[in-house]
């Protein structure tokens, strides 16, 4: 598909962490530039600082320095209940834990950010988002119910059921066996051919392999940004 421009510019971001008497570097001068449409992993080893890269980006976490234009605007001018509206609406979060109610419904854990946003049909709007992760019959299952894969798909189906234009899943398939690795990827691609960005950070190459575009991180720098071809992209 085309790619309009720039979604995210990222200007030398730093992220520095004080642990002490001692700062801790996460981050140390990345800037990116990622456009709508994009698959994208960031990849590198434990305590590269992609988690930390992707908080920033999602609005989680604010940069120690450097410039972050999302759409246009310049982040470290909005305010906080500005921020906490893109964090629900713009951005769709998918975590390793899954991070579910546990004696909740799959239907009542896609709803949480709906009642977040006051927003009005929510039922249907759980429904649909269910569907779209293929466990619209699953709806009235608790997690305890459901296997890890299950489990994930719920996840993916409540990060999507504000329909934001951009995805961030972290680690989304560390704690998954092979077949629903395959099948949690599968319908990442599948949303990033709907349109929506898909950021995906990881550490396993194979993983990243499955996506267009591999940022690799290593002690909070970016060392290769690189296109990804090959056949089985559409």
């Amino acid at each position: 598909m085309a790619l309009a421009d720039s979604l995210i510019e990222l200007e030398n971001i730093t992220k520095v962490y004080q642990m002490g008497k001692m700062e801790v570097h996460a981050l140390r001068g990345v800037s990116l530039s990622i456009k709508a449409g994009e698959m994208i992993a960031i990849i590198g080893a434990s305590g590269s600082g992609k988690s930390t890269l992707m908080n920033i980006i999602g609005c989680l976490d604010k940069p120690s320095s450097g410039r972050y234009v999302l759409e246009g605007a310049d982040v470290s001018r909005l305010s906080d209940n500005r921020l906490a509206e893109l964090r629900n609406t713009k951005f769709g979060f998918v975590f390793q834990d899954f991070n579910l109610l546990p004696r909740a419904t799959a239907s009542a854990n896609v709803e949480l950010p709906l009642l977040y946003s006051g927003a009005s049909a929510r039922r249907r709007r759980c429904l649909d988002a269910l569907e779209r992760v293929g466990l619209g019959n699953r709806a009235a299952h608790k997690p305890t119910e459901l296997s890890g894969g299950e489990q994930q798909r719920v996840a993916i189906a409540r990060a999507l059921v504000n329909n934001p234009s951009v995805i961030l899943a972290d680690e989304p398939t560390g704690n998954l066996d092979t077949a629903s690795t395959a099948e949690i990827i599968s319908i990442f691609r599948r949303l990033n051919r709907d349109g929506i960005t898909v950021i995906m950070v990881t550490h396993e190459t194979e993983i990243a392999a499955q996506t267009r575009r591999i940022i690799r991180l290593r002690d909070g720098q970016v060392v290769s940004d690189e296109m990804v071809i090959y056949e089985g992209h559409s």
